[in-house]
């Protein structure tokens, strides 16, 4: 095979190997979420859980975060609807949870959020 054949090859090679995508930037709105939850691998969040790999995991499953037992009751893991919806509302997709959040009512911010929690690993 010539050298350009084999530069070719390799560069196509190199090219379909996935790359790991950094997370979106920080929405502002994230900034009260902020407040309780942790968004780096492997940090501890007394407050709230990490949310570092929240997509797909199901809810109440982090290790070394207890949660309540209306968490604990869902079964569904976080999808990008899944997180919209208890972001919007969290007192009705779990009732009886212990955040204090009365949710986000602007629809666009809802999904900017869960877009970025959804981008963290």
């Amino acid at each position: 095979m010539g050298f350009r054949k084999s530069l070719a090859a390799g560069l196509a090679a190199t090219l379909s190997i996935p790359a790991f995508a950094a997370p979106l930037p920080r929405p502002p709105a994230f900034a009260m979420c902020a407040a309780c939850h942790k968004t780096q691998p492997g940090a501890s969040s007394p407050m709230g859980p990490n949310l570092w790999g929240v997509g797909g995991r199901k809810p109440a499953s982090l290790t070394g975060y207890t949660f309540s037992p209306a968490l604990q009751k869902l079964q569904q893991p976080w999808t990008r609807a899944t997180l919209i919806a208890f972001i919007t509302d969290p007192r009705k997709i779990a009732p009886g949870n212990r955040m204090a959040y009365a949710g986000q009512k602007d629809p666009a911010v809802a999904a900017a959020l869960a877009d970025y929690m959804l981008s963290l690993k």
